[in-house]
């Protein structure tokens, strides 16, 4: 039977465009129409990709949340209004997605994913999508994805700054390949704490659906195996090979994530120097990395020479960390650098870092008493 036979005369208009496209037509969208694709995460990510995918006449989609409509969501959150507040996103998004697309069947899961129900609700999909913002989840999804034999889209949101890649896709890369661990707790703003520009989940998100219609059509190249990073502030873009280290072997069953990506037990020991010692290797003009992992604004106020490396980019930026020579890592008051360079020794396995003890409050108070501090 001719594929445009399984489409609705209504349905031949709506993707009249996708019928006409090169490479694309009439078989792939019957792909789409067969699919079924889980969203999981209706907020800033979440919105472009349901609107897209909906769009695009994928036949099923399920979405996962377990969240209310707040008003600080509306700056990015496009799907919902200030009519909606405190209203279920699931519910709100599954009611405005009908009118966009009465052809697509929507199932709603008001919940939270965790260990206890990951593979039900993700079990018989074609496409896993990431729309999350937190690590215990995204190892979840990622572990899941695996036991499951799913391909995961990924999308992530920060700032400026916006990641992309497909997991999982025949074999490929996962993100713990990637990430092999979480960085420790609070080493990572939120995007409450943090911030977030409210056109970058749009753009990321539209990436996500892309990947996603990629992956069931096998039209394009996928993201798989790569990582895409965007910075919307400059429009820069570059894309990161994730060598295949194959640790989705290691995965044979789901665990509690909560407790995986707490911080490690500390360490009776980590290296640090003191404010004389550092005084003592610039002063002979040493061969050694500074790092100031503070945030731009704190470096305005008062700064000590080091490479600024703000805490929420270091995870990004780890190649700029020298494997050489000694590596000192600085900032306010000793706790930031601390915390960054266990991360860094658990997660990277360097052996070369030193915290500097008591930050630049202690360099203002023994070396510099002119600095300004705050």
């Amino acid at each position: 039977m001719n594929e445009v036979n399984q489409f609705s005369k209504e349905e031949c208009e709506r993707y009249s465009r996708h019928f006409v496209l090169p490479n694309f037509g009439e078989a792939e969208q019957l792909k789409l129409k067969r699919a079924k694709v889980v969203v999981v995460g209706a907020g800033g990510l979440g919105c472009p990709v349901l609107q897209y995918l909906t769009a695009a006449g994928i036949g099923t989609i399920s979405i996962i949340d377990h969240d209310v409509v707040s008003l600080s969501n509306l700056q990015r959150q496009i799907l919902y209004g200030v009519d909606d507040l405190n209203q279920s996103k699931v519910k709100v998004a599954t009611s405005k997605l009908k009118r966009l697309n009465p052809n697509v069947t929507f199932n709603i899961q008001q919940t939270k994913i965790d260990s206890s129900n990951a593979l039900t609700l993700l079990n018989g999909f074609d496409v896993i999508v990431d729309c999350t913002d937190n690590f215990p989840t995204r190892y979840l999804l990622n572990d899941a994805s695996v036991l499951l034999h799913i391909p995961l889209v990924y999308g992530s949101i920060f700032r400026y700054e916006g990641q992309v890649a497909v997991f999982n896709l025949n074999g490929s890369a996962t993100y713990r390949d990637l990430y092999p661990l979480p960085p420790l707790p609070d080493s990572v703003p939120s995007c409450e704490e943090g911030g977030v520009l409210g056109v970058l989940p749009g753009i990321i998100g539209s990436i996500q659906a892309n990947e996603a219609i990629k992956a069931i059509t096998g039209i394009g190249t996928a993201l798989s195996g790569k990582l895409l990073v965007l910075d919307a502030a400059s429009m820069e873009t570059q894309i990161i090979q994730i060598p295949n280290k194959n640790q989705s072997k290691k995965i044979f069953d789901l665990i509690d994530y909560d407790d995986f990506c707490k911080a490690p037990k500390k360490s009776t020991f980590m290296k640090e120097v003191t404010v004389q010692e550092l005084k003592a290797l610039k002063d002979s003009n040493a061969n050694f990395q500074l790092i100031d992992v503070r945030e731009p604004h704190e470096v305005d106020i008062c700064e000590i020479g080091g490479e600024l490396i703000p805490q929420g980019e270091i995870p990004h930026n780890v190649d700029k960390i020298a494997k050489d020579k000694q590596v000192i890592i600085h900032c306010r008051s000793g706790a930031r650098s601390g915390n960054m360079v266990k991360w860094l020794e658990t997660n990277h396995g360097f052996t070369n870092l030193y915290n500097l003890k008591g930050g630049i409050l202690a360099w203002a108070k023994e070396i510099d008493t002119s600095m300004p501090t705050y």
